[in-house]
Parts: structure tokens; C-alpha cells; sequence
């Protein structure tokens, strides 16, 4: 019994420094209410200290060169995906800022940068390592289909369920190893779900702090939606799918194993 609160302990705390970077997002969005009115508008405050922090992270060591750059890819892809969504009025930024590009502050793509950073350090952390990983093209393509979806959906019918099945399907028989004390696995497809229910709980805290908002917290915060708990389980996949290949690309099989 001892021995398992030991394990718990050492991999609840691997995971929660795997998140510095995402709670210095929460610290920032908190601290950002503080600000002195007719000073730096408070989008463009969070720009520059979410730079800052990525700069700190780099510097003492806290991420490598391959996990920043991994995490400007997810910014890049965040971005994108707010300026379609912002503009097809799923969310809004109701506060002014000067960096704000067709109504998307350009901080919003650090929110998913930090998904990625998570997951790089979480890796690395506790040694993750997948086995029967699906073919690597399967992955790509599924992974371009579930980020597709998140445009098309505004003009032709939603395939996020076709697209959930799909996943049980490719990684039914995947599994990701991770060592705390002793190595343990978890079936790849209930890690997505994990991830995306944890982060629709970041969300929560994201919109009561006033990092976006969706239209029905416009007048009083409201929990967000369950519904969205598929949304970011969906990017979870898309972030899971693109760090692992990524990982084969540089680690080959020493990281993902390919079913036979």
C-alpha cells in the first residue's frame, strides 16, 4: 500500500511539472485582471509574458530545442484555428489589445502551445513509450481528418463521431508504457479521453478568468458546454498523434512501436 502512494505521489507530481507551463498561463490570465486601468491592454500583457515564460523555460532547461519548436508548430496551428472560429462567432475576444488580427490575440496560441508542452514534458518525464502503434500514415491522415473536421463542420455535416470511431479502431490495440516507480500502460484511446476531459476542466478556469468567452457567458460565466469535452479530446488526438510521429521521426522505435 505504501508502495503505491509512493507511485501515485512520484507520478502525479511528474505530471503536474509537466504543466508549468499551462498553470503559468492560468497565473498570467489571474494576475492580467490586476492590471492598472489605461495601461498595457491585457491581451498584449499576456502576449509578452507568455514569450517570456516560453523564454525561461528554454533557458533554465526546462524544454529543448526539438520540444520548442514542436510547440511553435501547435501555435501555429492553434492560431489558425482561432481566426476561422472567432470569425465564424464560435467564441470572441471581446477586449481590445494591438495585437489582435482579425479579432484573434495572437497569445490565444499559446492556449494550445501549452497542450504540446504538456506532452512533451510528460514524455519525457515518465519515459513514455507506445506500443502497436498504428501504421504512421493512419495516424497522419486521421490526424488531418479530426483538424479538418474542426473547419468543415460550419458547412457540411459534423464527422466527429465517425472520426471518435475511427480512433478506437486504429489504437484499439495501443498501448502507452510510462515508468513512475514500476512501468505501467494505459490504453492509448483512454489517455485521449483523460487528456480532453482535463483540458475542457482548463477551459472552465480559461473562460471564468476571461481568456475568451463563448456566447452564453457573454452576460454571467457559465461551465462550459459537455459537449466540448469531445472538441478537445478530438485535439488531444491530433497533439497525441503529431508529438508521437514526431518522436518516431527523431527516436524511431525506441519511442513508437509499430503494430506488426
Amino acid at each position: 500500500m505504501k508502495q503505491n502512494l509512493k507511485e501515485l505521489w512520484i507520478f502525479g507530481l511528474q505530471n503536474a511539472l509537466s504543466c508549468i507551463f499551462p498553470a503559468a498561463i492560468f497565473i498570467l490570465l489571474a494576475l492580467s485582471q490586476l492590471l492598472p486601468p489605461n495601461t498595457l491592454p491585457r491581451y498584449d500583457f499576456l502576449l509578452l509574458a507568455c514569450i517570456g515564460v516560453q523564454v525561461l523555460m528554454f533557458y533554465f532547461k526546462l524544454e529543448t530545442k526539438d520540444e520548442v519548436l514542436v510547440i511553435c508548430l501547435f501555435h501555429i496551428l492553434g492560431l489558425l484555428m482561432e481566426l476561422y472560429k472567432v470569425n465564424k462567432g464560435s467564441w470572441s475576444y471581446p477586449e481590445f489589445a494591438y495585437t489582435k488580427v482579425m479579432g484573434v490575440p495572437l497569445y490565444s496560441g499559446f492556449m494550445y502551445a501549452s497542450v504540446a508542452s504538456f506532452m512533451c514534458q510528460a514524455w519525457r518525464r515518465l519515459n513514455l513509450n507506445m506500443v502497436q502503434w498504428p501504421p504512421h500514415w493512419q495516424g497522419w491522415v486521421l490526424a488531418a481528418a479530426i483538424y479538418l473536421n474542426f473547419f468543415t463542420h460550419h458547412y457540411i455535416w459534423d464527422f466527429r463521431w465517425v472520426l471518435a470511431v475511427l480512433v478506437l479502431i486504429v489504437f484499439a490495440r495501443s498501448r502507452v508504457y510510462f515508468i513512475a516507480l514500476r512501468k505501467r500502460w494505459l490504453p492509448v484511446s483512454f489517455s485521449f479521453f483523460l487528456i480532453g476531459f482535463f483540458i475542457w476542466l482548463a477551459e472552465n478556469i480559461a473562460t471564468y478568468f476571461g481568456a475568451w468567452q463563448y456566447t452564453y457567458q457573454h452576460k454571467v460565466w457559465q461551465m462550459v458546454s459537455l459537449h466540448k469535452v469531445t472538441s478537445w479530446t478530438l485535439m488531444a488526438i491530433v497533439s497525441y498523434i503529431i508529438v508521437g510521429q514526431l518522436k518516431f521521426v527523431k527516436y524511431g522505435k525506441a519511442a513508437v512501436e509499430e503494430i506488426n
